[in-house]
C-alpha cells in the first residue's frame, strides 16, 4: 500500500503513511516502525526488566489486555505492561527498551479519549505506585506530585489551606496529574485558572533512553539541541503558531500547541512547552505545580436561553464579568437527567459560575436571558452541576437507543465565534446523516461532543474519514484548534497539517527528533501519526452476541474512582484492591479481548476472564453509575453459563445456585430446625463448598406461606395487592413478610398471594445457570397466572431480577413484560396505591444499608419518603455490604467481602447514635450486619413499621428463630 498524500489547509502537502510501518523518513530507527516483530523474544526483554526493576512487570496476556484500549475508539496491543516504582524504574525501563528497540507509553488512568494512552511496545502504567503527593507549601502554593496522582486527592490534600488545582475535568475522581500534564487538560475553571500547561512550573522528565531531565524556565535541564532548535525556528514559531487577529483564543492545544513558550521573549518556558505532548517526548516522573486560591463561598447563576446557538452567542459576552466558568448544554442533553427539573426556562443553558453570590446575581440581572436562577445552597449547585459533569456519558448514549462514539470530542473555536461554529456544525451533522449532542466550556469557545458514527461497516469508517476531513476544515476555517482540551492522540494528528501548515508540522517533527531521536516514545502519535481510521477498536470484535455490550464501555473509568460519591456503587471489588481487572472497565476490556480472541485465544473457556469475574460482586451498581449502563453482572452471568457449560461446576454453584430447591425440600420434609442446627456448626459451609469462615444463616421453623395459609383472608379491604414470596422472605426471613402483611392491611390495602410455587430465578442467574433460570421463571409465570394488579416484592435483589433479568431472559414472552412492570418496592406499593396512608411516627434516626440492586435498578426514592413520613431520620448507607447474595459465602471471597463493607456500612454502625434503628431490606445485607456488626441486628423497613402500629396485630409475631 503506498503512501498518500494529505493537503493542508493552506496547501502544502503532508506525507502520511497509509500504515505507520510505511512511508517512513530515511533513517527512521527500529521503534518507530516496531509493531511486534521487531524483538525476537519478548522473554529476554521481560526477564532483563524484571532484573533491573523494583516495580511489576506483566508481559501476561491478561496484563495486556486490560491496557489496549483507552476512552476513545482505538485499540493497539502491548507487549507488556510495567508498574515502575520511582524515577529510577522508570529510567531504567526506558533505557532497556531503548536498547531493545521497544516503543514506550507511558499511562495515567487510561481516560484519553482520543488513543495517546495505548501502545505497541511496553506500557507504563504509573497509577499504581508512582502516585504520590511528595510535598506541600501552602505558602508558596505550589505542590510536587507524581504522575499517578488522581487529581481529586490533590484537591482534597489542599482543599483544607482554602487552596486547589485550577484545571479541573469532569474525570477529576479518576484522572492523574500525569495524563492532564499529557494532555494539557483544562476542565470547566479554565476560564479563570487556564490549562494544566499555565498551572506547571517544573517537571521531572525521563527520555527513551534513560536521561532525566529536570525542567522549568530557562534552558536549564533541556536536551542537547533544543535552545538551537528555537533559535533558528524563530520566525515559524513567531507567525505560524499566531492566534487568529482580533480573537484572542486560549484553548490551542493541537499538535505541539505551547511551541511557542520557548520563544526567547517568553522566557523560554520549557516545562510549559512539554505539556501537551501526549507521552512523545518523554515520561513525566514528578512536577511541580501552582495552586490557586479556591472562592470562599462560589455561587452559580443558570441563565436559560431560547436555543442553543443563542447560548453559545452570550457566551463570550460574560467574559467580562470574571466567571470561574462559563458551560452551556442544549436541551437534547437534559432528558431524563437528575436535576433536569431544577433548570430555568428554556432549550439551551449556560452555567456560569461566579466568585460569591452578589457576582452571581449580578451576572443575572444584565445577562439577556429568557429566564434565569442564582443558587448559593452547595447542595443545589451540585445537584446542577451533576448534568453537565454526566454529560459525557449522556451524550453516548443517542436517542432511540444508539451509541456515539468520541473522536471530535473537543473541538475549540474562539469565544466569539463559537454561535456561528455551532450552527456550521450542526449542518455539517445533518449533511452526514450523523447525530451527536454538543456540550461544553462555551466560555472558552471548546465543544465536547460525541457522535453516532458506524465505526463498523466499510461505509460507515468511509464517512467517519470524510466527515473528520470536514469538520477538520470547518474548525479551521473558525480560527479554531482541533483539540481545545484532550489532545489530538490518532484521532486528529492525521489533519493537523489542516491547522498549521508544512512549516509547523516540520518544526513539530524536528522537535521531537531533538527530545526523541530514536522515536521511541509513543510512535504514531502526533508526529509521523497512524491514520484516523486504522486501528479502530470494533473491527476485531465479532457482529452479534455480547460483542455488541461490551463495546459499550467506552472507557471514561468512573467505576476506577476511590471516591463513593463519585462512583455511586460501583465497583466495590475495584475500591478494594486498586486493580484494573477487578473494575467494570477492566472486564469489559477482558471479554472485549476474549471476543476478539488474538490475545485471550480460549474464548469462552478464558482463564483470565474467569479470574477477573470471580470477584465481581454482581451488585448491577454499573448499570446505573457507568454512564453508558454496562451492566458487567449480566455479562458475567453469560460468561459462567457458557464458561461451564458441558461440565462440572463448583460446588457452590449447586449449594447456592440451587437454594430455593434445597429451602424447599427443606420445609417439604419439616426438617427446616434440624438444617438449622446443622448451619450453626463448625465446618458446615466447608460441606457445603463454601467459605469456612462464614456461619451459614439457618431456614425458619415456619415458612410465609406456611403461616399465610393458616391465618385466614386478608383483612384490608381496599385495593388489592399481591405479595410475593420470595426465596429469602418465604423461608430464611419470614418475619419481614408478616410485618409487611401488616403494615400493607393497615393502610388498607387488600393482601394476596401467588396461588402456586413462585421464584425469580435470582440464585440460578447469579451462577450463570441460565437455561435452568428460564424454566423457573416460565413455570413461575404459568404459576401466578394473570396480573391484574401490583406484586409487591420485599426482597429487593429478587424485585431487581423480576424487574430486569426477567423480560431480559424471556424477551418473547408476553407475560414476563407484564409480571415486570407489576412489580414493586414495599414503599412503592405504599406510595402508589395508599397515597393518602401515612405510617406511624418511629422518631427514631436510622442507619444501615440501601440495598445494591435497589439503588441500581428499582431506585429508593419512595423508601426515603417513606422513612421521612414515619420519623426514620437519617439516609442509609451507599456502596455494597460485600455479602452480594451467593458472592460473600463463595470460597476466597471473605477478605474482599469484609473490606466491602469496610468501605461504608461498617463505618456507619459504628458511628450510629444511640438508639438508631439499623434498616437493612436486603436479606444479604442483614446477613453481613449479623455477621460483621458487632451484634447488631438489622431490620427490614416492613419491621420497623408494624412494631410501631398502635395496635398490635399477629403478623406482628415473634420470629420463629434468630437469624
Amino acid at each position: 500500500m503506498s503512501a498518500g498524500i494529505w493537503i493542508s489547509a493552506t496547501g502544502g502537502a503532508y506525507p502520511v503513511a497509509d500504515r505507520p510501518s510505511e512511508a517512513r523518513p530515511p533513517g527512521e530507527t527500529s521503534a518507530a516502525r516496531w509493531k511486534g516483530e521487531g524483538v525476537s523474544d519478548s522473554g529476554d526483554l521481560e526477564r532483563t526488566l524484571r532484573d533491573a526493576l523494583r516495580g511489576e512487570v506483566d508481559f501476561g496476556a491478561a496484563a495486556r489486555a486490560l491496557v489496549t484500549m483507552d476512552a476513545s475508539n482505538y485499540r493497539r496491543v502491548p507487549l507488556g505492561v510495567v508498574a515502575p516504582r520511582d524515577t529510577a524504574d522508570v529510567s531504567a525501563a526506558l533505557r532497556i527498551c531503548a536498547d531493545a528497540g521497544v516503543p514506550v507509553v507511558p499511562r495515567g488512568g487510561g481516560t484519553s479519549i482520543a488513543g495517546q494512552a495505548t501502545g505497541t511496545g511496553v506500557v507504563l502504567d504509573l497509577t499504581r505506585h508512582m502516585d504520590a503527593l511528595v510535598s506541600l507549601d501552602p505558602a508558596a502554593r505550589t505542590a510536587v506530585v507524581r504522575p499517578g496522582l488522581v487529581l481529586d486527592r490533590l484537591r482534597e490534600a489542599v482543599r483544607p489551606h482554602g487552596l486547589a488545582f485550577g484545571p479541573d475535568p469532569s474525570t477529576r475522581s479518576r484522572c492523574t496529574l500525569g495524563g492532564m500534564i499529557g494532555n494539557n487538560a483544562c476542565g470547566a475553571h479554565s476560564v479563570a485558572w487556564g490549562t494544566t500547561a499555565d498551572n506547571v512550573a517544573e517537571l521531572e522528565v525521563v527520555a527513551y533512553g534513560g536521561a532525566v531531565h529536570r525542567i522549568g524556565t530557562g534552558w536549564a535541564g533541556a536536551p542537547p539541541g533544543l535552545r538551537e532548535l528555537v533559535a533558528g525556528s524563530l520566525e515559524v514559531l513567531r507567525t505560524g503558531m499566531a492566534a487568529p487577529a482580533g480573537a484572542p483564543f486560549t484553548r490551542r492545544i493541537s499538535g505541539y500547541g505551547g511551541l511557542d513558550a520557548l520563544l526567547p521573549e517568553r522566557g523560554a518556558q520549557v516545562a510549559r512547552a512539554f505539556c501537551g505532548s501526549e507521552g512523545t517526548l518523554g515520561v513525566v516522573t514528578e512536577a511541580v505545580v501552582r495552586l490557586v486560591e479556591a472562592p470562599r463561598a462560589p455561587a452559580l447563576a443558570v441563565l436559560g436561553y431560547a436555543g442553543e446557538g443563542a447560548a453559545a452567542d452570550a457566551a463570550a459576552g460574560l467574559l467580562p464579568y470574571g466567571p470561574l466558568t462559563v458551560e452551556g448544554m442544549a436541551e437534547d442533553l437534559v432528558p431524563g437527567a437528575a436535576g433536569a427539573g431544577l433548570l430555568p426556562r428554556g432549550a439551551a443553558w449556560l452555567f456560569a459560575e461566579m466568585p460569591d453570590e452578589a457576582a452571581a446575581r449580578r451576572l443575572a440581572r444584565t445577562a439577556d436571558a429568557l429566564d434565569t436562577l442564582v443558587v448559593a445552597d452547595p447542595a443545589g449547585q451540585r445537584a446542577l452541576w451533576r448534568i453537565r459533569e454526566d454529560a459525557a456519558g449522556t451524550a453516548t448514549l443517542l436517542p432511540g437507543g444508539g451509541l456515539a462514539w468520541p473522536g471530535w470530542e473537543d473541538c475549540a473555536v474562539p469565544p466569539a465565534r463559537l454561535g456561528a461554529y455551532l450552527r456550521d456544525f450542526r449542518a455539517l451533522l445533518a449533511a452526514h446523516g450523523l447525530r451527536g449532542t454538543p456540550y461544553g466550556h462555551f466560555g472558552e469557545g471548546c465543544v465536547h461532543v460525541r457522535i453516532g458514527f458506524d465505526l463498523v461497516s466499510r461505509e460507515g469508517v468511509a464517512r467517519f474519514r470524510a466527515f473528520s476531513g470536514e469538520l477538520a476544515d470547518l474548525v479551521v476555517a473558525h480560527g479554531g484548534s482541533l483539540s481545545g482540551e484532550h489532545g489530538d492522540g490518532q484521532a486528529r494528528a492525521e489533519l493537523l497539517p489542516r491547522m498549521y501548515g508544512p512549516r509547523v508540522i516540520d518544526l513539530f517533527g524536528r522537535y521531537k527528533d531533538v527530545w526523541d531521536p530514536h522515536r521511541g516514545m509513543n510512535p504514531g502519535i502526533l508526529v509521523r501519526p497512524a491514520r484516523l481510521d486504522e486501528n479502530l477498536r470494533f473491527e476485531v470484535l465479532p457482529r452479534t452476541g455480547l460483542a455488541a455490550e461490551v463495546a459499550r464501555c467506552v472507557g471514561v473509568a468512573r467505576c476506577r474512582s476511590a471516591d463513593p460519591g463519585a462512583a455511586g456503587v460501583m465497583c466495590p471489588s475495584y475500591r478494594v484492591t486498586g486493580e484494573e481487572r477487578h473494575s467494570t472497565r477492566g472486564r469489559a476490556r477482558l471479554l472485549h479481548e476474549m471476543l476478539a480472541g488474538e490475545l485471550l485465544p480460549d474464548g469462552w473457556r478464558s482463564a483470565e476472564v474467569a479470574e477477573a469475574l470471580d470477584l465481581c460482586l454482581g451488585c448491577k451498581g454499573c448499570r446505573s453509575d457507568c454512564p453508558v449502563g454496562v451492566d458487567m453482572a449480566a455479562y458475567k452471568a453469560e460468561f459462567l453459563d457458557r464458561h461451564w457449560a458441558g461440565r462440572i461446576r463448583p460446588l457452590a454453584h449447586y449449594t447456592l445456585g440451587g437454594l430455593p430447591a434445597w429451602l424447599r425440600v427443606l420445609a417439604a420434609l419439616r426438617l427446616a430446625r434440624p438444617a438449622g442446627a446443622l448451619a450453626g456448626l463448625p465446618g458446615a459451609a466447608r460441606l457445603a463448598g463454601l467459605e469456612p469462615g462464614r456461619r451459614l444463616p439457618g431456614p425458619a421453623a415456619r415458612t410465609f406461606t406456611r403461616w399465610w395459609r393458616g391465618r385466614g383472608p386478608s383483612g384490608g379491604a381496599g385495593e388489592g395487592v399481591l405479595l410475593w414470596p420470595d426465596t429469602f422472605t418465604e423461608y430464611l426471613a419470614p418475619q419481614a413478610g408478616r410485618a409487611a402483611v401488616a403494615v400493607l392491611e393497615a393502610a388498607g390495602l387488600r393482601v394476596g398471594v401467588p396461588p402456586g410455587r413462585v421464584c425469580c430465578g435470582l440464585t440460578y442467574v447469579s451462577t450463570g445457570r441460565l437455561d435452568r433460570a428460564r424454566a423457573v421463571l416460565r413455570r413461575t409465570l404459568d404459576a401466578v397466572g394473570p396480573v391484574r394488579g401490583p406484586v409487591v416484592v420485599l426482597e429487593p435483589s429478587c424485585a431487581a431480577a423480576l424487574r430486569a433479568d426477567l423480560p431480559a431472559l424471556l424477551p418473547g414472552d408476553p407475560r414476563a413484560a407484564r409480571l415486570a412492570a407489576a412489580v414493586r418496592t414495599f414503599a412503592e406499593a405504599l406510595q402508589e396505591y395508599a397515597p393518602h396512608w401515612r405510617p406511624p411516627r418511629v422518631d427514631r434516626p436510622a442507619v444501615g444499608q440501601t440495598h445494591c440492586h435497589q439503588h441500581a435498578v428499582l431506585g429508593d426514592a419512595a423508601d426515603r419518603r417513606l422513612r421521612a413520613l414515619a420519623g426514620l431520620e437519617g439516609g442509609l448507607s451507599g456502596g455494597c455490604c460485600g455479602l452480594a447474595g451467593n458472592f460473600g459465602f463463595e470460597r476466597g471471597h471473605l477478605e474482599v467481602s469484609r473490606a466491602c463493607a469496610e468501605e461504608q456500612l461498617l463505618p456507619s454502625l459504628r458511628a450510629a447514635p444511640p438508639g438508631a434503628v439499623v434498616l437493612a431490606d436486603g436479606f444479604s445485607c442483614r446477613t453481613q450486619i449479623a455477621g460483621l456488626g458487632g451484634g447488631v441486628r438489622a431490620r427490614h423497613l416492613a419491621e420497623v413499621l408494624a412494631g410501631a402500629l398502635p395496635e398490635r396485630n399477629p403478623a406482628q409475631e415473634r420470629p420463629e428463630r434468630p437469624l
